[in-house]
């Protein structure tokens, strides 16, 4: 048997693909973690925090010149220049939620993203 669909169930589906979408971008698309951090270490020490709320370009030295260049723009922290061959943490994307990272191996260099707000999503989901 073959039912016909009904207006009110056009809108009814109409209505949950609207409110899903809706969702979906303010979970995607929201400013990452309000009053999160990115925490730089270099060879294992914290070389610095920095707030991502404040857009900011911030060069990261070792042994006396920059290797990396982290900008903070957005909420979000990304890796723009870097001095490494293979420049893979220039190609990661940029890091907003807790927990999230850029690692520069050749430099040593690990950006990590630190909030009071935990992310919803694991790092296998992420």
């Amino acid at each position: 048997m073959h039912r016909k669909i009904r207006k009110r169930d056009m809108i009814f589906l109409l209505v949950t693909a609207v409110v899903c979408l809706v969702l979906l971008g303010y979970y995607y698309l929201g400013h990452g973690d309000k009053g999160a951090i990115a925490v730089v270490t270099v060879d294992g020490e914290v070389y610095g925090e920095y707030q991502l709320d404040e857009d900011q370009v911030v060069e990261i030295k070792k042994d006396g010149k920059v290797t990396n260049t982290l900008t903070i723009a957005d909420q979000k922290a990304d890796m723009t220049d870097a001095d490494c061959p293979d420049l893979l943490c220039v190609q990661q994307k940029a890091i907003s939620r807790d927990g999230e990272t850029i690692v520069c191996l050749p430099n040593k260099v690990v950006v990590t993203v630190e909030s009071n707000e935990k992310s919803d999503m694991d790092a296998v989901a992420n």
